[in-house]
């Protein structure tokens, strides 16, 4: 019987951190701007280089990012920072403009049937629809990304068909945006899932710069980035203190916690470019703004460096 091959691992994963738009849209308690600067500040001091600040979305539906033109003109932009905003059309990507941004993420269901609830009309057609916010941003010099959200699961219909995926990734690169990010909107996504959509996707589109993105609603978003990996993803979305949720799961954890996914990057030996103990900071300072505990393994057990820390001072006091 052969040997496996062994598995091959990267020097460096790319982690952007969306908690100041997907972690705090859920919450009930909603930061003032002055609050999500300090988070800002703090989650370039750690060392992040992909930032997403908000959306400009109505505020009716997401109060909780009804501030974000502010806090787009109030922020200290670093260079070398990467400032983003999640956008649903070409008002969207107006107001990214106007409000100074160079980068905004347009969203799009992969789920037929979620696109046909929601919006009476079907995921390929919604993507064509972007064709004008294409258009503005290569006006204005503006980059364009995609997110395609259930991804891998949908209320609507279960397991979304690997089809459904690649028809939407498909209408996104005729529109030459070829930044997307499969998205786990529902916490639905297995290991085995992740490594096969992810392995066609980079076979079939390898024009396209990968990113996932997993909520952690049934405690598998670490297998799931780990098997990405496998698959040649190398960028990934968290949130600090795990922040967010699901809105087909009520109460269920939400976004995977970005302090425990750099701590598990770096005891395998990948590097992110992030301070973890920064990155914990962080943490801590959005959970005292949202009122409760984090999300996070790594702020409850501490880093592996820790205990062994304390072990050792345990056996000298012997």
């Amino acid at each position: 019987m052969s040997s496996p091959l062994p598995m091959a691992w990267p020097a460096q994963v790319t982690l952007c951190e969306v908690g100041l738009r997907d972690g705090l849209q859920n919450e009930k308690t909603i930061p003032s701007v002055e609050q999500k600067l300090r988070l800002l500040d703090a989650v370039v001091a750690s060392g992040v280089k992909i930032v997403e600040v908000g959306a400009f979305v109505h505020p009716k539906a997401v109060p909780q990012m009804a501030d974000t033109d502010a806090l787009c003109r109030a922020m200290n932009k670093v260079d070398g920072v990467e400032y983003r905003v999640l956008v649903p059309n070409l008002k969207g990507v107006q107001r990214a403009f106007d409000a100074g941004l160079s980068k905004a993420k347009l969203t799009v269901s992969a789920s037929e049937a979620h696109c046909l609830a929601n919006f009476n009309s079907s995921p390929v057609k919604m993507v064509e629809g972007f064709a004008d916010c294409v258009e503005f941003a290569a006006k204005n010099k503006m980059t364009l990304s995609g997110a395609i959200s259930t991804s891998f699961g949908c209320p609507f219909q279960g397991r979304v068909p690997i089809r459904q995926v690649e028809n939407v990734v498909d209408s996104f690169v005729k529109l030459g945006v070829t930044e997307l990010s499969l998205s786990d909107t529902t916490g639905m996504a297995n290991p085995r899932q992740v490594y096969e959509l992810g392995t066609h996707m980079i076979g079939k589109f390898p024009q396209v710069r990968w990113v996932m993105h997993f909520h952690n609603t049934r405690d598998m978003a670490l297998a799931n980035i780990v098997m990405a990996i496998q698959a040649g993803v190398r960028a990934f979305d968290g949130a600090f203190a795990g922040l967010g949720g699901c809105p087909f799961a009520p109460g269920a954890s939400g976004n995977v916690a970005s302090e425990d996914v750099i701590h598990m990057l770096h005891e395998m030996g990948i590097d992110t470019g992030i301070d973890l103990l920064k990155a914990m900071d962080t943490a801590r300072l959005a959970a005292g703004f949202v009122g409760h505990a984090a999300a996070s393994a790594v702020l409850k057990a501490g880093r592996c460096a820790d205990l062994v820390k304390e072990k050792a001072q345990g056996q000298d006091n012997k």
